[in-house]
């Protein structure tokens, strides 16, 4: 019988190439002990004087960048299409190196890949022949920490809200859903920086925000530092603590601002909406 899957051809190999350079680095990475109420701390990242050209380019695509982030904080780098943000998250992640200026991250500069940071894509990329339990644990898998699996994915998935479907293929899931198993599969491995390249924004907005607020819960309940890229001012003013706004022609930062959209951050509430407002200002003033 011929196998109908709802996943593009490609996904398998962007899974196993994502995990590879996610979970296969050259630094190493001590072991786990269970899923806990709260890690170390956050990473704290520091980029300092960066500038990028890809080959080819006329001009720098990024230029002049100079910012940290402090352990614990949630930053999302918010800008139009082409500004430059998603290199930039590259760059902090180690899938490139820029050509000036270097990253650090606890005081290490960045010139690989590293299990201490993972990186959340905008498709999941899942081995759409294996279990929701299957594909989470790939991360603990590649890194060669087996032993851990049975210990730390059964409370993973009950982090992500999984539980009840973590014997089922991840095909017969919902695109929200999957995005749950690429969450529980980054965390697997404790990592200490959280990188998020618009992971939510193929899904519909009911799913997209009560995803946007659980990442934030549980980012602070295990202490982990968050850098989000986004375009959407509300899914900014849903998970960060502070705002980098870039523009383009060079990608570079424009503002830097912290955000107090109230405790509940809820898009109802006056407080919210005066900050989503405020960043939205911000915003449109680099058109």
């Amino acid at each position: 019988m011929t196998a109908h899957w709802t996943f593009k051809t490609s996904q398998p190999l962007n899974a196993a190439i994502a995990l590879a350079q996610t979970y296969l680095p050259n630094m190493p990475h001590a072991a786990a002990q269970g899923v806990p109420t709260a890690v170390r701390r956050g990473a704290h990242v520091q980029v300092d004087g960066v500038q990028h050209r890809y080959p080819g380019m006329a001009q720098n695509c990024l230029e002049h960048l100079n910012f940290q982030v402090e352990s614990g904080q949630i930053v999302a780098l918010v800008g139009r299409s082409g500004c430059g943000k998603s290199t930039l998250l590259h760059l902090i992640a180690g899938l490139m190196q820029p050509g000036a200026g270097g990253v650090y991250i606890d005081g290490n500069r960045v010139r690989s890949t590293c299990p201490r940071w993972v990186v959340m894509f905008q498709a999941p990329s899942l081995f759409p022949w294996m279990t929701v339990s299957q594909n989470a644990a790939l991360g603990l898998r590649f890194a060669g920490r087996k032993a851990e699996i049975q210990r730390r994915i059964p409370a993973l998935l009950e982090m992500v809200g999984l539980t009840a479907f973590a014997e089922r293929n991840v095909q017969d899931l919902s695109g929200g859903q999957q995005q749950r198993v690429a969450l529980a599969r980054s965390l697997a491995t404790q990592p200490d920086l959280l990188l998020l390249d618009e992971p939510f924004s193929a899904l519909d907005a009911f799913t997209r925000r009560a995803l946007q607020q659980d990442v934030r819960r549980i980012a602070k309940d295990l202490g982990l530092t968050v850098v989000l890229v986004t375009h959407d001012i509300t899914e900014a003013a849903i998970m960060a603590d502070r705002a980098l706004i870039m523009a383009p022609d060079p990608g570079r930062i424009v503002t830097d601002t912290m955000l107090d959209p109230g405790p509940d951050r809820h898009r109802d509430s006056p407080a919210f909406e005066a900050e989503r407002a405020r960043l939205a200002t911000l915003f449109e003033a680099t058109a």
